[in-house]
This record gives structure tokens, sequence and C-alpha cells, in this order.
């Protein structure tokens, strides 16, 4: 008689990355790339400046950074299924009164909270929880989240406008709310919990702690008063600003260039999906090379696609943008975590990465806000592309020009 093996069971931590794939997506999708969508028919329709509603988003990601920090002591502390169930229930009751404003102070308090949801279920706290569940094969299972919602904006800024057209900017604001609810909120009350511990189990489905030496790293305190530290932050910072400021107006640019709503809103998707292929191209060659030459390649991509942009508004340019664009920033996440790893070791790495997070939120945030101010007082993205391509170039110097970091 032959007696058949067991099936081992899979480990509960990869329902959490496929959780988080397909919330990270959804949620993306509605509360960050849709407001591109609906910026210039919610200016037509309601007589704000596109500086009032691009400074409205500033204050979202103005949030999604300064909460940052209690939402990360909630997760230590009571772990993630409450907190992501209430961010995804908050947001989606911000997203149906967001499609029923009429004042630009009540859209401002919306987006404010909106930010303070945002800070509970887009990616921190995921990846908290990713690394929570997984050790070794915790590479793997950010992979599962990050390739998946690299997709949002592919999926959901045609699908924004699809709704836009269709039905008009509030109609369309009040069904993503209720897609948004529907899908995130029962998966994250239902599947999320805290640690592998609460379920008897290991990361990564373990079944008994390898035995592993400290790993050495640099304290805070020595990132802090060293000059490549401020460096590399003031790098990052800058290309972030020339990466927040095009995303965010990428749809009201091309629409200013003459290009129709609907073919400006497919250019902005396509983007996702360039992001989703430079991060499988980045994976399998960023073994080979040190974190410096990756940031310095993703860098060179960036100031590269943001030129083009320059020479106008033909298709072949559009399209050469999209792919070199695309794929910098989705693996320009990529290498600031692999530059701080590299310089400063992991003992101190979230301490350290989150002074440098500030300074980004502050880019991300204001980047938008000027972009829309400078239009408005200008009325052309011309001398916004300048700066972007000035910001981005400023940044390549900067990680060319890095001094050692020991």
């Amino acid at each position: 008689m032959i007696r058949r093996r067991k099936r081992k069971s899979l480990y509960y931590g990869w329902y959490i990355a496929i959780v988080f794939a397909i919330t990270e997506t959804v949620s993306f999708g509605v509360i960050y790339y849709a407001f591109t969508v609906f910026i210039t028919p919610m200016e037509a329709d309601l007589g704000w400046s596109r500086g009032e509603l691009s400074g409205a988003f500033s204050l979202f990601l103005l949030m999604t950074g300064l909460m940052a920090f209690p939402v990360g002591w909630w997760l230590d502390k009571r772990g993630s299924r409450l907190l992501m169930t209430l961010g995804s229930t908050g947001a989606t009751l911000l997203t149906l009164m967001w499609s029923q404003v009429n004042s630009l102070p009540e859209f401002m308090l919306i987006m404010t909270l909106m930010g303070c949801c945002g800070a509970a279920i887009l990616y921190e706290p995921a990846f908290a929880v990713i690394a929570a569940w997984f050790t070794h094969k915790r590479g793997a299972a950010m992979a599962i989240v990050t390739f998946t919602a690299g997709f949002a904006s592919t999926i959901f800024i045609p699908l924004s406008d699809a709704l836009l057209v269709a039905f008009g900017w509030r109609q369309a604001v009040f069904m993503l709310g209720v897609l948004l609810g529907i899908i995130t909120i029962p998966l994250h009350l239902l599947i999320l919990r805290g640690k592998p511990a609460d379920l008897g189990l290991l990361p990564d489905g373990k079944t008994s702690l390898p035995e592993t030496k400290p790993a050495s790293s640099v304290s805070l305190g020595m990132a802090l008063r060293s000059r490549f530290f401020w460096l590399m932050t003031l790098a990052f910072a800058l290309s972030t600003l020339s990466i927040s400021a095009l995303r965010v107006h990428f749809i009201p640019l091309l629409i200013s260039l003459g290009i129709q709503s609907s073919a400006a809103a497919l250019a902005s998707g396509s983007i996702g999906i360039m992001q989703v292929i430079g991060r499988m191209i980045f994976a399998p060659i960023e073994a080979r090379f040190s974190a410096r030459t990756m940031t310095i390649g993703v860098f060179a991509l960036l100031t590269l696609s943001l030129t083009i942009l320059l020479f106008g508004p033909s298709p072949p340019w559009i399209i050469l943008f999209i792919a070199l664009f695309g794929m910098a920033v989705g693996t320009h996440t990529l290498t600031r975590p692999l530059m701080v790893a590299d310089a400063y070791g992991a003992g101190f790495y979230g301490r350290i990465s989150s002074v440098m997070v500030i300074a980004l939120t502050m880019a991300r945030t204001t980047a938008p806000f000027a972009a829309g101010l400078i239009f408005d007082l200008f009325h052309s993205y011309g001398p916004v592309l300048v700066s972007a391509v000035g910001f981005s170039a400023l940044s390549l110097c900067l990680i060319l020009l890095l001094p050692k970091h020991n």
C-alpha cells in the first residue's frame, strides 16, 4: 500500500502578500492616480485654479508623510488589521464626500483627512507588515505587491477617464469610492493578521529559527553627521521633485499641448506598465552592480526622459518619454533603500531611512503645488519642464560626486 505524502499548506504570509497586491493596486488607483484625471473637469466646473487643486493634493501627500510615525507605532504595538480596515473605511467615506464637494475649504479638509487614511493603507504599512511576516523571502513578497500595484495607474487612469466621459466627474468619483470600499475593506478585515506568532508561525513559514549573527551597522547619529547622508538625501529629494511634479500634472500638461483628454489619460496610464517593466529589468541585474551604480543609471534615465519631453508633443517623443520615464519611476523607489542599506547596514535602517522620508515627503508635497502655481503664473508648463530637467540633472550630479560614506 502506497502512503500518500501529506500536502504542505501555503504559508499564511503569502495570502497577506496577495491581499496587498490587490488592495494596494485599488488604493493607489483611487486615492492617488485618479486625481490627475479630475483636475481639469473640477477646475472647469468649480472655478478653482490649478494651483488650488494642486495644493489640496499636496496636503494629501504631506499628511501621508506626517502620519508615518504614528502609523508605524500602531503597527508595532497592535498590528495591521484594525488600522488598515479603518483606513480603508475612512478613505472610502472621504472619496464619497469628494464626489459631493462644493467649497474649496471643504475639499482641502477632505484631502487632509484622506492623507491620514492614505498613511494607513498605502505602501509603508504594507511593507511593514511584509517585513514582519518574511525574512529571507521578503524581497519576493514585496515583489508580488509592487509588481501588481505598478499597474494601478494603467488600470485606474483610463478607468477614471472612461467614467468621467460617461457620467461626469462627480459620479465617476462616487463610483470609484464604492469600488474602493467593496474591495479593500473586507480583504483587510478578513485576511490581515498581526504577526506570524499570533498564528503560531515563524517568518517565511519556517519550522525553526536559524542561527544568525547580528549585522554591524552605522548608528543614526553617525549617519546624520556624515556629508554622504545629506548629499544622498538632497539628491533623492531633487529627483522626487521632478517625478512628483510631472506625474501629477502629466494629463493636464498633455491637454495643454493639444492632446485629447482620453489619449492623455491612456498615455499617463501607460507609465504604470513601464514602471513594472523597469522593476522586472532592475531585479535580475541589481545583484551585479553596486547600489551607487544602479542609482546613477536610474537618475540618468530620469534626466534623459524629461529632456525628451522638451522636444514637443509629437507622438514618437511622447511614447519614448513614457517608456523611459516609467522605467525610471518604477526603479527610483528601489534604489533608495539599496543605497541606505549599502552605506549604513540594517541595524539602524528604519531610523536613518525615516529621516530621509521627511525630506522626500516635503519634496513630494511641494512639487505638485509649485507646478500648479507656475502654470497659473505663466499659463504654460514649459517652465515646469525646464525646472524638472534641471532638478533631475542636479540630482544625478550629486550622486556622481558622492564622497565615500565611511
